[in-house]
């Protein structure tokens, strides 16, 4: 049995989840780092440290989640964290303006092949790489699931009209507001496992999903999901935060 921690992140090839890896690594753990491509994974991986790995790790391909699975498994026998991190705000090519993220993605307006590969990665993508490593998850003493998620699918703040980022509520905040419900989900069925479930804002962060016009550093983007990830047995499960306080559904 392997005598360190493992965490796998996805998505951890670059931005918040690069960041989230590096955190987790220094707190002692050996990091997977999911990644599409495998080579950006292993360059994200060799600026982490000597016990991270870079895993190919498609969450829209079952193929990648599986393999990706049975590789854990053979080479760790369990899994202590996963943050489901990987997302995407559009289809589209790198650098498009948020503004056009935002005005692409209204209700009225909204490509139907858009909103469903948004899905794909943002909700489907969770589903399936968590029920892929459950497995590993219940071979851990205390495992945690992080699902990054986002203010901005909030019900609750996209239902006050006083919200001024209410405008903004179009396709990925869709995805969110379905991947909130799954972690309420998730978490109702392990609870009594121990395997604790929660969902983690962010923030307003620069990275390429906003085409850099975010306005906190993926240092500051990580803290709430490493905390999350990093829970005792006192802490809760179930939960919507970010790293000012609980967010109203």
């Amino acid at each position: 049995m392997h005598d360190k921690p493992v965490a796998l992140v996805t998505g951890a090839n670059k931005g918040i989840g690069l960041q989230i890896a590096k955190d987790l690594a220094a707190h002692g753990f050996t990091m997977l780092v999911g990644s599409r491509n495998i080579e950006n994974g292993e360059a994200a991986a060799k600026s982490i440290g000597a016990d991270a790995r870079a895993i190919q790790l498609d969450v829209t391909n079952q193929a990648s989640i599986t393999a990706a699975a049975e590789r854990i498994w053979k080479e760790f026998g369990r899994l202590d964290v996963l943050v489901n991190n990987a997302g995407i705000s559009h289809t589209g090519k790198l650098g498009k303006p948020l503004a056009e993220i935002v005005k692409s993605s209204r209700p009225s307006v909204a490509s139907l092949d858009e909103v469903r590969a948004i899905f794909e990665t943002n909700l489907f993508g969770v589903i399936a790489v968590t029920q892929a490593m459950l497995p590993l998850l219940r071979e851990a003493p205390a495992a945690r699931i992080v699902n990054v998620s986002s203010s901005t699918g909030s019900l609750a703040l996209n239902s006050d009209r006083a919200n001024p980022r209410r405008a903004i509520f179009g396709a990925y905040s869709w995805s969110k507001t379905a991947l909130n419900a799954v972690t309420i989900a998730f978490a109702s069925e392990l609870e009594a496992s121990g395997i604790k479930v929660n969902a983690a804002c962010p923030g307003f962060t620069a990275t390429d999903l906003n085409n850099f016009e975010g306005t906190r550093t993926v240092q500051q983007a990580a803290r709430e999901p490493v905390r999350l990830a990093l829970l005792d047995a006192n802490g809760p499960t179930g939960t919507y935060s970010s790293e000012d306080g609980p967010i109203p559904w």
